[in-house]
C-alpha cells in the first residue's frame, strides 16, 4: 500500500469529519498517487499545536475525493480515518527506523512509503493497522487554531 508521510505543523486539517483539505493543507500533494496517509507532527509545530510534536497525529486509509475541490488539490475523505492529534503514540515508539530517517538522518517534509526500506515499509504497515483495528467513531472536538489562508 503506498502511503503518503508527511510533517504536520498544525492541527485542524484534516477536520473533525476527517476531511483532508479542508484548509488546503499539503495542496498539490493531495494529488499524488497513494492509498493511505500518516499524518506525524514536526519538531517544532506552530504555537498552540506543540502537544503533535513527534506524535503519530492522524492516519487515513483508502482516500476518496470529496465533491468540493479545493484550491490546489483535492479535498479527500477516508475509509478508515483515525485521528489523534496531541494524544497520538510518539513515531519513535512505533517506528524507530522511519522515525530516524525522517527526524535525524534525511530531514523529509514528505516521503512516499515505496521509496523507503523495506524494514521501514514494514513500520508504516504496523502504524497503518492502528487506524483499521481502531477507527475512530467519535467525532473530535477542537478550537481551530490556524486560519484557512495559510499555506501549509
Amino acid at each position: 500500500m503506498n502511503t503518503l508521510i508527511y510533517k504536520r505543523t498544525h492541527t485542524g486539517d484534516p477536520d473533525n469529519k476527517g476531511i483532508f483539505g479542508c484548509d488546503d493543507c499539503m495542496g498539490r500533494v493531495r494529488r499524488w498517487a497513494f492509498n493511505a496517509v500518516i499524518g506525524v507532527g514536526g519538531k517544532r509545530p506552530r504555537p498552540g499545536s506543540e502537544g503533535i510534536a513527534l506524535k503519530v497525529t492522524w492516519i487515513g486509509i483508502n482516500p476518496r475525493e470529496t465533491e468540493n475541490p479545493a484550491p490546489r488539490g483535492p479535498r479527500l475523505k477516508f475509509e478508515y480515518f483515525r485521528p489523534w492529534d496531541e494524544d497520538g503514540p510518539y513515531l519513535k515508539t512505533l517506528a524507530p527506523n522511519l522515525f530516524r530517517y525522517m527526524f535525524e538522518d534525511q530531514h523529509v517534509r514528505v516521503v512516499m512509503s515505496r521509496s523507503l526500506s523495506p524494514k521501514m515499509q514494514e513500520e508504516v504497515t504496523k502504524i497503518l493497522r492502528l487506524a483499521k483495528n481502531h477507527q475512530s467513531t467519535k467525532p473530535r472536538v477542537f478550537e481551530k487554531k490556524t486560519s484557512s489562508k495559510h499555506k501549509c
